[in-house]
């Protein structure tokens, strides 16, 4: 069966909040954007909407006073994007060719051809694969088990109670110590007999009072009832190989989060874990005309707000760059869409074939004389 093609001014690659808030900001600027996200998957870990699907109660977004449900804030995202004229598409993208502008996107039933491209395709937490770990009804994901200690650490079922924590990075040590303002305990599980978190990192977390460690530990089973959500986990002690249960009535998976950057590789400038490098004045990557929002480019606060509010940068860095205004790149420059580069100082236009051009009238006005 052939492929349909699709030729878009700008379309954007991820549903979540960054994802869909480019939408609607694009497509209230009339760009008619087209949004690609991958179809639900539960082997692969994927569903429209994002991280904020398998999210129960979320209080920390503004303008919901008594909190909201996580899929009913995504919902709630999408309509206002349909609401402008935002474009879906639910395909796997199987290739991603950013070598030429407009940059070409493959999937099993479409060509699609993109003067600019957003990709706002998030990062997916790392889960051990143990049991009671799967979403509900599988498992208690959602339901006592997170990976989101700033998310869900402040909900009711977690506060003055025993809680769990597994890892032994900077995450980790980091989801500890915030979840101590609200348990009454937080017990960090670590394979190991000391921790890969930075110094002052692990110092924090060892005088912390509420914080007891449990090492040469193994994470095995998360145990709990359908109604009441998590009671304990079977933990194993990895030198004696002696199993026990520890009650609980939360568990933090903190062992990292992976950009879903795969599609990217080779193509796209990005740092040691695979995390998009963007301008530190706009969310332009180092090639020009593609810009990256959400945790795909964020390694360091990964809530839902700042996903937005940097969806919401992107939308208006590619709606600049199609009206041929400059662009802060990845490098610092300045840069439109036919590749004029405009000096730091605002002084003068360099053109694609190097010729250099005065940028104000005044010094126009100087060079004539």
């Amino acid at each position: 069966m052939p492929t349909q093609t699709l030729d878009r001014e700008v379309v954007i690659i991820g549903s979540g909040p960054a994802g869909l808030t480019a939408a609607i900001y694009s497509a209230r600027a009339n760009l008619k954007p087209l949004l690609i996200d991958a179809p639900p998957d539960a082997e692969k870990q994927t569903t429209p909407g994002g991280q904020l699907m398998i999210t129960t109660d979320v209080e920390n977004y503004p303008g919901f006073a008594e909190g909201i449900q996580g899929p009913e804030l995504m919902v709630e995202f999408r309509k206002q994007a349909e609401r402008f004229g935002t474009e879906f598409l639910e395909e796997w993208i199987t290739e991603a060719d950013l070598s030429q502008r407009p940059f070409r996107l493959e999937t099993s039933n479409y060509t699609i051809n993109a003067e600019t491209l957003i990709i706002a395709t998030g990062a997916s937490a790392k889960w051990l694969g143990i049991p009671g770990e799967a979403k509900v009804p599988n498992g208690y994901g959602g339901h006592g088990v997170s990976a989101c200690a700033t998310c869900d650490g402040p909900l009711p079922g977690f506060r003055n109670k025993e809680l769990v924590v597994v890892g032994g990075g900077d995450t980790a040590m980091e989801e500890a110590t915030f979840l101590t303002r609200y348990a009454a305990r937080v017990y960090v599980v670590h394979r190991r007999d000391k921790l890969r978190a930075s110094k002052i990192m692990q110092e924090k977390a060892f005088k912390n009072p509420k914080i007891e460690f449990i090492w040469n530990t193994g994470l095995e089973e998360i145990l709990g009832e359908a109604e009441h959500g998590v009671t304990g986990v079977r933990l194993k002690d990895l030198q004696t190989t002696v199993e026990r249960v520890l009650p609980c009535t939360g568990v933090f998976i903190a062992i990292g989060h992976k950009p879903n950057t795969d599609l990217f590789k080779g193509q796209i400038e990005m740092d040691e874990v695979g995390y998009i490098k963007t301008s530190h004045r706009s969310t332009a990557t180092n090639i020009q005309g593609v810009f990256a929002c959400g945790d795909v480019q964020d390694s360091t606060y990964r809530q839902a707000v700042t996903a937005a509010g940097t969806g919401c940068m992107a939308a208006l860095d590619a709606e600049r760059y199609l009206d041929h205004l400059p662009v802060v790149t990845l490098e610092g420059d300045e840069v439109t869409i036919e590749g004029e580069h405009l000096t730091p100082d605002h002084q003068v236009i360099i053109e694609p074939d190097g010729t250099m051009v005065p940028n104000h009238t005044t010094v126009l006005a100087s060079t004539k004389k």
